[in-house]
């Protein structure tokens, strides 16, 4: 019999339908919001390129956001408002923050058990994934870009100075020995810094093993109090105020407003984040060493290690079953070792896992790059102390300005070292309170 035309029509699309392939469903977007700019933005958005082109089911896209405090502001206002990204990069002090709003996250561990990715937090370099694991052992986000301070220096100058370009100080007393000789060669200063607070504060107590906080330094609970006017902490911060003074140290200003001092070859030695290194290698025009972060030997005869700067992933709770397979198969993608070797190769900042770690050193790219090892030397020898972790304390970017006014009391003389940093305690410990406060009401019914 035949089928009119009119009837025929709708059959045969409806034929057409049940026979059309899986792939010609929609793409599920994943939206990673992310504060990364210039080249590094651009490696995100190739981060994104590579695994969209990986598989047809999912497509990130990555969306600039601003700088670290914008884009975790922007990120916490849109859950609130129930439009989150589906991934957020948070910068590390924004760690305890994330944990207090715990309902608007979803941990990476539990993200990734769901979506049916292998997933061992063994495999991540553990001196870098415990700053961002729970005190139940679960992993809240991944890693991402990474890295932690090293020592660099003018080798040129250290020629110049009649000093051994091979053998830089390893020790803060070989330090003011090694400077004194720069000042004698004709240099203005012998090291400067950036981010004093990290470095010569956060990052001295880890290397030396000494606590900055009760509870693991805020790792075991909110109740942590602030303990950084130890011994340890006054006799290095009150050295700097007398190397300032003899111009052994010149305080550059805040975050990394001193990298002119080095790379200007005023002063041929500079403490720094391990990421800086393309940025000087760039602009430099003497030769660049790398040596790790100097210790008290009068304090460790071993220093234990530094910890880290920079951001993770954090997973935003309020979005469908597919997506959140769509999130875990990525954040397999980016803890892959090729992906890990790649990023570390190309940025600067560290790998984050420990297959990402071996690869690059099986190519032999250290052979070729030496001083592009020394950051992770500081880091995969040891296993983290409760004091070594990290800090996780809340309000920490205001911890940081008191931190940061009370370091420039004492480095300009105004204050003694025990003075500036017992303030540090004093007015830190009020705000990590207004902090556990304020979280404790937020969890309230």
């Amino acid at each position: 019999m035949d089928i009119p035309l009119n009837r025929l029509i709708p059959i045969m699309l409806a034929v057409l339908l049940i026979a059309a392939p899986r792939s010609a469903e929609a793409v599920v977007d994943i939206h990673w919001w992310h504060g990364m700019s210039g080249k590094l933005g651009a490696k995100v958005d190739a981060l994104a390129k590579g695994f969209n082109s990986s598989q047809s089911t999912f497509r990130v896209v990555p969306i600039y956001k601003g700088n670290a405090i914008q884009t975790m502001t922007e990120g916490i206002a849109a859950s609130r408002s129930k439009r989150p990204p589906h991934i957020l990069q948070v910068f590390e002090v924004g760690t305890a923050t994330m944990m207090a709003v715990g309902h608007a996250i979803r941990p990476i561990a539990d993200v990734m058990s769901d979506g049916g990715e292998p997933f061992d937090p063994d495999h991540y370099i553990p001196t870098i994934s415990s700053y961002y694991t729970s005190k139940d052992g679960r992993l809240l986000s991944l890693p991402f870009n990474n890295a932690t301070p090293v020592l660099y220096y003018n080798k040129s100058a250290f020629k110049k100075a009649g000093l051994n370009p091979d053998h830089p100080p390893k020790t803060w007393e070989q330090v003011g020995l090694v400077s004194r000789q720069l000042l004698k060669a004709g240099y203005s200063c012998g090291f400067s810094s950036s981010w004093i607070s990290w470095i010569h504060l956060e990052n001295l107590s880890a290397w030396h093993n000494v606590p900055f906080g009760t509870g693991g330094n805020g790792f075991e609970g909110m109740d942590t109090r602030l303990t950084a006017n130890g011994a340890v902490q006054i006799k290095h911060l009150a050295q700097l105020a007398a190397w300032e003074k003899e111009s052994i140290f010149s305080y550059g200003g805040r975050q990394d407003l001193g990298r002119r001092k080095f790379i200007d070859e005023i002063c041929p030695m500079y403490t720094e984040s391990s990421a800086g290194y393309a940025d000087f290698k760039e602009k430099a025009s003497f030769d660049l060493g790398v040596s790790e972060l100097p210790y008290w030997s009068d304090v460790v005869k071993k220093p234990q290690n530094t910890i880290i700067a920079g951001a993770s992933l954090w997973v935003m709770a309020g979005h469908d079953r597919k997506s959140y397979l769509g999130v875990a198969r990525f954040l397999s993608y980016l803890s892959s070792p090729t992906v890990q070797a790649d990023w570390h190769q190309s940025t600067g900042y560290l790998p984050v896992t420990k297959a990402g770690y071996r690869l690059t050193k099986e190519s032999g790219y250290y052979q070729k790059n030496p001083d592009r090892e020394v950051a992770l030397r500081q880091m995969v020898d040891v296993l983290p102390t409760a004091y070594s972790r990290g800090l996780r304390f809340g309000h920490m970017v205001r911890l940081r300005d008191i931190i940061y006014n009370e370091m420039e009391s004492v480095i300009s003389g105004r204050k003694s070292a025990s003075i500036g940093l017992d303030a540090v305690v004093e007015r830190g410990n009020k705000l990590l309170r207004k902090f556990e406060n304020s979280s404790q009401a937020r969890k309230r019914p």
